[in-house]
């Protein structure tokens, strides 16, 4: 059994005339990816790699939570995970080394939203909002497609 974290970047501030992509996290976005990384650690939970977007938001959410986790997993930066639907990310995620058995995707909804709902085949209505996670149980992730993973574990900065 693999594991998959899928974790949206925490909230990020609206700056005119700043491009999407180099948008920070405000305030509370900062604490809030280092609780979800704090979450993620006291679930017994380490990524062997993070596969993060090339935003700022996305990677400072993934700095931070490392920080809580007290983690030194491997960041790949991937151009490809801006603006994903979810088979792109699938098709990311499916490229990933067999050995690695937890994986960390840090992201933007609605791609890493719909993710969570394609490999589960669930249709909630919760949302995902800025700065939360999903955990998964997958199988292999080079034959990941619908509903091969399992949602075992949800976190928000608010209903935690």
């Amino acid at each position: 059994m693999n594991t998959l974290i899928v974790l949206r970047h925490a909230k990020a501030a609206h700056v005119p005339g700043l491009a999407d992509r180099e948008r920070p996290l405000t305030d509370r976005g900062e604490r809030d990816a280092e609780r979800a990384g704090e979450t993620l650690r006291r679930l017994g939970l380490s990524p062997e790699l993070v596969l993060c977007s090339p935003s700022i938001r996305t990677r400072r959410t993934a700095e931070l939570a490392l920080a809580g986790l007290a983690s030194e997993a491997p960041v790949h930066v991937e151009t490809e995970i801006y603006e994903a639907y979810p088979d792109e990310l699938l098709e990311l995620i499916g490229r990933t080394d067999g050995e690695v058995s937890t994986l960390l995707l840090v992201g933007h909804n609605p791609g890493v939203h719909e993710l969570v709902l394609n490999l589960s085949l669930t249709h909630d209505d919760e949302g995902f909002p800025p700065g939360a996670f999903a955990v998964l149980e997958t199988g292999p992730w080079a034959d990941l497609g619908p509903g091969d993973g399992r949602v075992v574990g949800r976190w928000t900065p608010k209903g935690h």
